[in-house]
């Protein structure tokens, strides 16, 4: 493996202007960026979150390459910019999604000879961009590995003592496969809810009436609609499997209550109550 000294991040949204911000604070990296909108890029340097622009003349400089990018755009980026990446330079992706990315990047890699690892780091804010991003951002949060076949474990150990270096609390390491049917259920499902949940009508009036159960189940509904249609069609297959069982649920326990039927509806509550308790939360 390389020795890394030059981190390339392309796109300074929440996730890739955090690292920038956290790369910058808490590491000696030297940090290239490019952006879409060039003013982002100028407050990012003028905040010193970022050393330099990175353009096509420099980018062969990265050791690494950091794609803060959908996945369809950073599949497409990588083909367009490759014969100008260093030999043997790491890439990596911060997607939601692994199995379009991880199945897609190998042969790309292969025909520059660059590495590719797909990770998934598991912070975010409901407001993105980078003028809520922050260095902090992944203290204590989650940083998911999922190797190709091509991935080294001396690329994997790095990555887990990089992720711990900006503040992560803990790494797994994963299939892509795994990863996408258990984010299905923690971070999908969620948002296809709370966005299912705010199109009651009954939203619009919800102020003087609305606590925390509101906060807690409506809190994820403001969400990129660009990025998670793209997300949710990658993993179609595990998140309708979520979504069939969630319908099935919700279905019983309606059914219950249209029925006027308490002993089923007590049975059916006390079935996710025991799931918590089991759980420990």
């Amino acid at each position: 493996m390389n020795e890394i000294k030059n981190i390339a991040i392309i796109g300074l949204g929440l996730i890739g202007g955090s690292l920038a911000k956290a790369i910058t604070e808490r590491t000696g990296y030297h940090v290239m960026a490019r952006n879409r909108t060039r003013g982002t890029l100028l407050q990012a340097i003028d905040e010193g979150a970022v050393h330099e622009e990175l353009t096509d003349g420099n980018i062969g400089q990265a050791d690494m390459i950091i794609l803060g990018l959908y996945p369809e755009e950073a599949v497409e980026y990588m083909e367009s910019i490759g014969d100008r990446i260093k030999k043997g330079a790491l890439v990596i992706d911060v997607s939601g999604i692994k199995r379009y990315i991880c199945q897609k990047m190998p042969p790309i890699a292969a025909k520059y000879g660059f590495v590719f690892v797909g990770t998934h780091p598991m912070a975010g804010k409901e407001k993105g961009g980078f003028s809520n991003s922050e260095a902090g951002l992944f203290k204590g949060a989650s940083f998911i590995i999922t190797p190709t076949d091509d991935s080294s474990a001396e690329q994997v150990e790095w990555l887990k003592q990089f992720s711990a270096d900006l503040g992560f609390g803990m790494h797994v390491v994963c299939s892509p496969e795994e990863h996408d049917r258990m984010i299905a259920f923690t971070s999908q499902l969620p948002h296809v809810l709370a966005n299912a949940y705010v199109q009651s009508p009954q939203c619009l009036n919800h102020k003087g009436f609305s606590a925390g159960s509101y906060r807690d189940v409506s809190r994820v509904a403001r969400l990129n609609e660009h990025l998670w249609a793209e997300l949710f069609l990658q993993n179609a297959d595990a998140l309708t499997q979520e979504l069939d069982l969630l319908i099935k649920n919700i279905t019983e326990m309606c059914d219950a209550i249209k029925a006027d039927d308490r002993e089923s509806l007590e049975k059916i509550l006390g079935r996710g109550r025991m799931v918590k308790e089991e759980l420990g939360e």
